[in-house]
């Protein structure tokens, strides 16, 4: 896999389902596109391909409505062919700032190779110890963590060897979606294991979007918090989820295009 400077490639990974995982990486495409930043985006999921479906369905109601939505480019990969996948990298990295790779919810060959050649690697995952388990494994009594797991010590070797190949370093960030808005007991535990982790094996932790029911109702016509246009009449949800959208982007650290416009709380 090669990709021309000064593309930015962010890849959202994580062998657990049920995450977030493609609806936060539609969110950032949208986000960054808003913003001026040319984006586009590769769906590796050629099973259950829900960025591509996301996205088909926003380009329907760009055609639908005639509104001049933000919209990347995008294409799926097969799942078989290193040519084809080789050559959707090319295609989608012409003139591009940021390119969003979106990889299945289970190990996968290409989505490893992605992985190691991103700028910007975030793992998705829900506060709990179910998720959890994929990075780390603690002590049933102490809560305390006990080592790494599988996936994390992945992660690490992917890192070492991009160091080794081009000097770059990638910036693992786990993403703490779907968070409870009450500070439980098991919340704080949580919490506490992902923080003695990151000074462990070296990623950093933002907080992501919240469980509502809003981001499933927007899927149908392709549309993020950001297209408020397209909604009518906004509640209090639609403002809170928008914030968090802002403050998640903020998060990531992305680099910044002399042309981009600040995002609208």
């Amino acid at each position: 896999m090669h990709v021309p400077n000064p593309l930015h490639v962010i890849v959202f990974a994580n062998e657990k389902g049920g995450t977030g995982k493609s609806t936060t990486a539609v969110h950032t495409a949208i986000a960054l596109a808003a913003k001026g930043a040319r984006v586009a985006c590769l769906d590796l999921d050629h099973r259950q391909r829900t960025l591509g479906r996301y996205l088909d369905n926003r380009q329907a109601t760009i055609l639908r409505t005639g509104s001049p939505l933000p919209m990347p480019r995008y294409e799926t990969h097969d799942g078989e062919t290193e040519s084809r996948f080789n050559e959707l990298l090319e295609q989608l990295s012409e003139g591009t700032d940021f390119l969003i790779v979106d990889t299945p919810g289970r190990d996968d060959k290409f989505g490893r190779i992605a992985i190691t050649n991103a700028d910007t690697l975030i793992t998705p995952m829900n506060d709990s110890f179910v998720d959890f388990d994929l990075i780390g494994h603690v002590d049933p009594d102490t809560f305390k963590v006990v080592r790494p797991s599988f996936y994390s010590e992945l992660i690490w070797d992917s890192r070492k060897r991009r160091a080794k190949a081009d000097g770059a370093t990638i910036d693992w960030i786990v993403l703490r979606n779907r968070m409870q808005h009450i500070e439980a007991r098991n919340m704080k535990r949580v919490s506490e294991a992902i923080d003695q982790l990151a000074k462990r094996v070296g990623f950093r932790v933002i907080p992501g979007l919240s469980e509502r029911v809003i981001y499933r109702e927007l899927f149908p016509k392709g549309l993020t918090m950001l297209d408020s246009r397209e909604f009518g009449a906004m509640g209090l949800a639609h403002v809170a989820a928008r914030q968090e959208l802002r403050e998640m982007m903020a998060g990531m650290a992305l680099p910044e295009l002399a042309s981009a416009t600040p995002l609208v709380a």
